[in-house]
């Protein structure tokens, strides 16, 4: 009896956001971004506010969230996020169901990414755990590129991979990523499990909406 045959690939490339999409990181950083903008005076930002701007750099996260917070405290900000940060990284961990997910679209043999808003050295560091090495093919970051919404980071990794973007997938929790696809011409996916509410995302046209890991699997794997 013959094998059944695989199914053909519609996406070559898939990229992932981080943090509320394969991290589970969105309420910690919420709260470090108030807990910066109190440190240098400003006032402290919404839940929403502050959840909103997840996925942007840095700094013009911080800008966004803190309109209150002259330009010259920027450095300070961010430093101040940064020292709040650190104290929770040994707190953050993916999502269950994550790493599974990963290892089945890696033998399908897509191209498996990271298109972030972090850092390239706060990216490098989750990386680097022996749970992740190897699992991801490449990688772009805010800090190096552009901050989402911007399509640069996609259009630099369908470059690197010679990768069409009609045969490319971003997946996110937030409207800036879906936004980033739509503007690099590319197939979006949200997840609802992130920092911004999937109530948002319709007009952003994704192709789906998973409120779990396991339906973000089985939608890959059906159709990806």
């Amino acid at each position: 009896m013959s094998l059944p045959k695989p199914r053909p690939r519609q996406f070559d490339l898939i990229a992932f956001d981080w943090d509320g999409t394969l991290f589970d990181s969105t309420q910690i950083i919420v709260r470090c971004i108030q807990s910066a903008v109190v440190d240098v005076g400003g006032e402290r930002p919404t839940d929403e506010a502050a959840a909103y701007v997840i996925g942007m750099g840095l700094m013009q996260a911080l800008a966004h969230a803190a309109p209150d917070v002259p330009p010259e405290k920027y450095p300070e900000l961010g430093a101040r996020y940064r020292h709040h940060y650190l104290k929770h990284q040994d707190d953050l961990s993916l999502f269950d169901g994550v790493l599974p997910l990963l290892a089945a679209l890696k033998t399908r043999q897509h191209f498996l990414t990271v298109a972030t808003g972090k850092s390239r050295r706060g990216l490098d560091e989750v990386l680097h755990s022996v749970a992740l090495k190897a699992v991801f093919d490449g990688s772009r970051t805010a800090d190096e590129t552009a901050g989402k919404p911007d399509p640069r980071m996609l259009r630099e990794l369908m470059a690197e991979f010679d990768v069409a973007p009609e045969r490319t997938l971003m997946i996110g929790d937030t409207t800036h990523d879906l936004q980033m696809a739509l503007n690099a011409g590319c197939a979006s996916v949200g997840v609802s499990y992130g920092a911004h509410a999937h109530g948002t995302f319709d007009a952003l046209r994704p192709r789906f909406v998973a409120h779990s890991v396991a339906e973000l699997e089985q939608w890959l794997l059906d159709h990806a």
